[in-house]
């Protein structure tokens, strides 16, 4: 662990200047500089002094938490084939997360599950194809590089209205699929 660097960001996290932190935990701004860029290491005594300057304490600072994967290639995936499309889950259990992308790979003349309505927002971009979103008694044709941004306050559903398969990125939030 860079203890120096993490002070240094707990410090600016606080919205606080090396004059700031020298006040509150009656250390020198040089000494304080020095720690940051790892050019002396304090007691305990005085880690404990600064980190309480800052709102944390020992126990606190030393934890880390385990660190997410946060990349993920197509071996990654999740596959679901049905009959009139393919769902591909891009983020692995991203049902735990705020957002579920996926990649939904809609069959020519052949119509997505319909989307309930729910309390959230989806976003969606077209990468391949023709598709018609269909919300309510309103019809909204989309083509390639185009996207549709909608709250889930009505059912919707997206129908591939061309003759070659059609291939989204649909965003949802919260997760839906």
């Amino acid at each position: 662990m860079d203890i120096g660097k993490k002070l240094k960001e707990l410090r600016l996290q606080n919205d606080l200047t090396l004059g700031d932190l020298a006040s509150r935990s009656e250390l020198t701004k040089g000494f304080l500089s020095q720690v940051e860029r790892n050019l002396t290491t304090p007691s305990i005594a005085t880690l404990e002094d600064i980190l309480e300057a800052l709102g944390t304490n020992l126990s606190e600072f030393f934890h880390e938490e385990p660190e997410s994967k946060i990349t993920f290639q197509a071996n990654d995936f999740f596959v679901d084939e049905r009959e009139d499309y393919t769902i591909e889950w891009v983020i692995p259990n991203a049902q735990k997360n705020e957002m579920e992308p996926i990649i939904l790979t809609l069959h020519p003349k052949c119509q997505s599950q319909e989307m309930l309505a729910h309390n959230g927002e989806e976003f969606g971009y077209i990468l391949k194809g023709n598709v018609t979103l269909i919300r309510g008694s309103k019809k909204h044709k989309l083509k390639v590089g185009e996207t549709f941004y909608l709250d889930g306050s009505k059912s919707h559903t997206l129908y591939n209205h061309g003759t070659t398969d059609a291939k989204i990125l649909w965003i949802t939030t919260p997760p839906l699929f």
